[in-house]
């Protein structure tokens, strides 16, 4: 396949981006698009151009470094899955592909298709976590949890943060992910003590952070490589209001 790439070029944070043209020759259907991005660098590489930048890691789905905007839908076309997992058979020949860096003030730009997330890590930090001095761990089996309510828990913790749910939100929203990190923690009894400054923490952090309100819209849902359940927004909500109520706010 021959292929036309309109790719988002940024020198750095503070530069001005624009989209650029790049011409994809010989690409083979078995590729997928990160190794398509890979043939594409060399070739820049030979002719002693500056490579295209962007984040990559495991390429198999699961760590979640790969933050492509392709052709306007976070990950690209295929549903449940990352972009190190779409295919070049995806597209056909002589397609034009524009590929672009999640689009969130919370997310800026480092450089051409690379974003800072650092903000996921920093609403983490400000409760995502079960605090260490509670004594020694317990058995596994010492505590019983319902099979449906662990299974949501692990529903919830399957989130491996990629952002595409902020990338898809008209209103550049963390609810989904932030949801997700407090549903599967306020599930387990072991999460039990701490949920009421969890919920509030997590959220304030967030707002800091530059996101948005949810669109209540569903976009988020609909890219995520997890499928994590929308439904875990409204738990958040009823955890924060309950918790802010027992606050006196």
């Amino acid at each position: 396949m021959r292929l036309t790439l309109r790719i988002w070029r940024q020198a750095g944070p503070d530069a001005k981006g624009r989209l650029e043209n790049y011409a994809a020759d010989d690409v083979s259907a078995d590729m997928s698009f990160l190794e398509m991005l890979d043939v594409v660098n060399e070739g820049l590489i030979r002719q002693g151009k500056d490579a295209i930048a962007f984040d990559s890691d495991c390429r198999e789905g699961i760590c979640g470094m790969c933050s492509l905007v392709v052709n306007g839908v976070p990950h690209g076309p295929d549903r449940g899955t990352t972009v190190c997992q779409l295919h070049m058979r995806r597209f056909r020949d002589g397609d034009t592909i524009t590929i672009e860096p999640w689009r969130a003030r919370a997310f800026p730009v480092v450089k051409d298709l690379v974003v800072d997330r650092g903000a996921f890590d920093r609403i983490i930090a400000a409760g995502g976590f079960v605090s260490v001095n509670c004594g020694g761990a317990q058995d596994g089996n010492a505590i019983l949890i319902p099979k449906d309510v662990s299974e949501q828990a692990m529903d919830s913790a399957a989130c491996i943060g990629c952002g595409a749910c902020v990338a898809a939100c008209k209103n550049a929203s963390a609810h989904l992910f932030v949801s997700a990190k407090i549903s599967h923690l306020a599930l387990l009894p072991q999460g039990q003590a701490e949920r009421q400054r969890r919920v509030v923490s997590m959220i304030r952090q967030a707002d800091a952070e530059g996101f948005g309100s949810c669109s209540n819209e569903g976009e988020c849902e609909a890219v995520c490589p997890k499928e994590i359940p929308i439904s875990n927004i409204a738990r958040m909500t009823r955890e924060y209001v309950r918790a802010a109520v027992s606050a006196g706010k």
